[in-house]
């Protein structure tokens, strides 16, 4: 496995898309291993798909498209704006606090970035943000999207992991509304520095707020009305996602009216596109999975990362290190599939609770996406601003701040993410 792990590297660094190169690299494991045989990489391919929970991600993706499409993210906006609209940078705070409220909507960080910056980068510039900032919290308020529920990287980590999908949904609503009031903080000390103007001079009235909240009130039920089902059994992850996608019709059609043939077929094909993306990445990582086990690789990261330290919490802290460097290169997605089965046995072997785990692991992997050389939020924000790679990193010090206090905070106080879920679903006993 190490030559295909080279290969691997060799493919990414000479352009090769991800997806392919642990496509080929996986096939390359099969034609030089003598006792394996290539029809067994095809089949792999095939099987792994065939798993009822993964079932749970397409239909999560069409009702995120379906939500979209029904006007919500106008109405969260409006929310988001007569909640914070008054505070200096206001259009910043709305940014964050409609990023929390859209999460389970939109379940995707590049998703939300490129929306926000379509839809708030102009008004961003027009006020006079730094570029570098502006970049900057279009990029890290999109991270808050992977803690909300339904993030797919928590669904990726639950199914692969054997984990609870419900247990996960609700370990990252706390920290999410943290993330959300510490980047609000950020906002709040960079507007003041450099003198940011307010939307509005008031804040907004009781009546203002109530409306709001009730024409946003279907967008904000929806992760709750989640959680609740799956805790008291009315559905499995996957008849989740078939509930989800039933309710994002019912709001559309019935209560918005905003839901078109033309807004439907526009949500399918955006769907076609999200699906086959992910679908086509946990096909292919099939591959690499008898190579891993025929060659102990877990057992071997195991014995590794226990012949450094057995205290879970410097474990952990370990762990989060690797994952840093680790996703400064590769999409989270890609490493949340290849990493899951060989770093869970790892946590729990030490007493780490395995929905703990993965809030710190999907949170962590996240933000390479933020991150040099290959971050794509970063690159797509960077973009939209038109400005450089440094200036992102400089004017956004704040952000990365807040963002780097709640990982240590999830790190070394678990409740954080454990609090919610033994609340809900019972406290678990903890792993031996």
């Amino acid at each position: 496995m190490i030559t295909v792990f080279v290969v691997f590297l060799i493919l990414v660094a000479l352009g090769m898309p991800v997806a392919f190169a642990i496509g080929v690299s996986g096939f390359l494991y099969y034609l030089t291993e003598p006792t394996s045989d290539l029809t067994l990489a095809a089949q792999l391919t095939v099987t792994q798909t065939q798993n009822f929970a993964i079932l749970a991600i397409p239909l999560f993706v069409l009702a995120g498209n379906f939500l979209n499409e029904t006007g919500m993210t106008r109405r969260l906006l409006d929310l988001s704006s007569t909640l914070t609209g008054h505070l200096r940078a206001g259009l910043g705070h709305v940014n964050v606090v409609t990023a929390f409220t859209m999460g389970g909507v939109t379940s995707s960080a590049i998703g939300d970035a490129t929306m926000f910056g379509r839809v708030l980068g102009p008004g961003m510039t027009a006020r006079g943000y730094a570029p570098g900032f502006a970049a900057g919290l279009i990029g890290t308020s999109a991270i808050i999207t992977t803690l909300v529920p339904p993030g797919t990287g928590l669904i990726l980590y639950g199914t692969l992991g054997e984990v609870s999908i419900g247990r996960l949904f609700a370990a990252g609503v706390v920290p999410g509304i943290l993330l959300a009031l510490l980047l609000m903080a950020a906002v709040g000390v960079t507007a003041h520095r450099n003198d940011y103007p307010r939307e509005r001079h008031r804040m907004a009235r009781p009546r203002e707020i109530g409306s709001a909240a009730g024409r946003s009130a279907w967008a904000l039920l929806f992760p709750v009305i989640l959680i609740l089902g799956l805790r008291f059994g009315y559905f499995t992850p996957s008849e989740a996602g078939a509930f989800a996608v039933a309710y994002a019709v019912l709001v559309g059609v019935l209560f918005y009216r905003e839901l078109s043939w033309q807004r439907l077929g526009r949500a399918l094909g955006d769907t076609a596109v999200d699906v086959g993306m992910i679908m086509f990445l946990i096909a292919i990582s099939g591959t690499w999975t008898r190579g891993l086990t025929w060659d102990r690789v877990p057992q071997r990261l195991m014995d590794g990362l226990l012949g450094i330290t057995e205290n879970p919490t410097l474990l952990m802290l370990v762990l989060v290190v690797a994952l840093l460097v680790i996703g400064m290169f590769m999409d989270s997605t890609v490493l949340i599939l290849l990493l899951t089965t060989m770093l869970v046995p790892v946590a729990e072997r030490v007493g780490i609770d395995p929905v703990h785990f993965g809030i710190v692991m999907v949170l962590t992997l996240t933000l390479g996406l933020l991150t040099p050389p290959v971050g794509v939020v970063m690159l797509i924000a960077c973009a939209m601003f038109d400005t450089t790679v440094p200036a992102y990193l400089r004017q956004s010090g704040y952000l990365f701040g807040a963002i780097a206090l709640l990982l240590v905070g999830v790190v070394l106080v678990p409740e954080l993410s454990l609090w919610l879920p033994d609340l809900v679903f019972g406290a678990t006993e903890a792993t031996p």
